[in-house]
């Protein structure tokens, strides 16, 4: 019990200290990891399990598409990105499908590793 709350001032503090780039990346990280327990939750036809672990993935994409800022072009193209997602996280959650999951979640690590590598390209940026 004592660990647990140790590990959770820990995960606050992370998330209270962390950059806007640094919060996305952990965004990015809970969606996969969320569609992830979905996908074991369908093999193991846990329905509700699976149900509400496709809602935290699409509470997460709502959460990019409320903060893009329309002020560069590419904010459209994510704004597609994001909606077409939701659409398949639907169609996955009402069929219970789970390749369909698998190809929210390919798209998502490619996300998720595609902004890692623009923060390291600014930290880096940054250093010289």
């Amino acid at each position: 019990m004592i660990a647990n709350r140790g590990y959770d001032a820990y995960a606050k503090n992370k998330i209270m200290t962390a950059s806007p780039a640094e919060l996305t990346l952990m965004l990015y990280e809970g969606a996969i990891k969320f569609c992830n327990i979905a996908i074991v939750a369908i093999d193991g036809k846990e329905i509700e399990k699976a149900h509400t672990n496709i809602k935290k993935v699409e509470a997460i994409l709502e959460e990019f598409l409320s903060t893009l800022n329309y002020k560069y072009e590419v904010a459209k193209d994510f704004e597609n990105v994001y909606r077409y997602l939701l659409d398949r996280l639907m169609q996955a959650n009402i069929k219970k499908d789970k390749e369909i999951l698998e190809e929210v979640l390919k798209h998502l690590r490619t996300m998720r590793d595609t902004w890692k590598q623009v923060m390291e390209q600014n930290k880096m940026a940054k250093a010289n």
